[in-house]
């Protein structure tokens, strides 16, 4: 009799101990899956606004963001290309972003060069044909697929859409509006926030 108590307390103890230890290995079991529903770090970012640090660009050079899921190009364009763009309105089918500006141009982009400053462009590279990636072709002159009057751009080589060097596609091409400018503000003169526009 007297050894009763005494077993009864073991046996509690042992059944503390192994509810514990079976409560921390369940626990540790079901982390994976209940963390599984938290966004990934990925997830996260593809809605998020991204910054592109353009110290140190040169004319001519081209950077790239990602955005969404989407290629954003910052491009520092020479002074000749900036000038150029005046001149081509004649061939191009909507040199003002006039077709459903708010989609492609945000309105501090609906100027001559589609964008915030003259030198730099932010652009979507994705054809709005049919989601095909252009290939820069900033080099002026005669060129494959180009006319000999090229002045600089972007040519989409799965069906042969051109733009210009702000994105604004040529006339009869397959690609029905030009280039998607994203939202975008500058942080600094060196730093470019892809995604918002909340400054501008």
């Amino acid at each position: 009799m007297s050894d009763k108590p005494s077993m009864d307390k073991d046996r509690r103890n042992w059944l503390i101990a192994t509810s514990a230890v079976g409560g921390v290995g369940a626990a540790a079991a079901l982390y994976p899956f209940v963390d599984s529903f938290e966004p990934s770090e990925r997830a996260k970012a593809a809605g998020a606004a991204v910054e592109i640090d353009i110290d140190g660009m040169k004319p001519d050079e081209m950077r790239t963001a990602e955005w969404r899921g989407k290629p954003v190009w910052v491009v520092r364009r020479t002074q000749e290309q900036v000038a150029e763009l005046a001149k081509i309105d004649g061939e191009l089918a909507d040199p003002n972003s006039l077709r459903d500006p708010a989609q492609f141009t945000p309105p501090y982009a609906q100027n001559q060069w589609r964008s915030i400053k003259p030198e730099y462009f932010v652009v979507v590279g994705i054809c709005t044909h049919l989601g095909c990636s252009p290939t820069p072709k900033f080099d002026s002159g005669a060129q494959p697929s180009l006319p000999t009057s090229w002045p600089g751009g972007y040519l989409c080589p799965c069906h042969g859409s051109t733009f210009d060097m702000a994105g604004r596609v040529y006339k009869n091409k397959p690609a029905p509006d030009n280039l998607e400018v994203p939202p975008h503000m500058y942080l600094s003169d060196t730093k470019i926030l892809i995604g918002e526009d909340k400054k501008a």
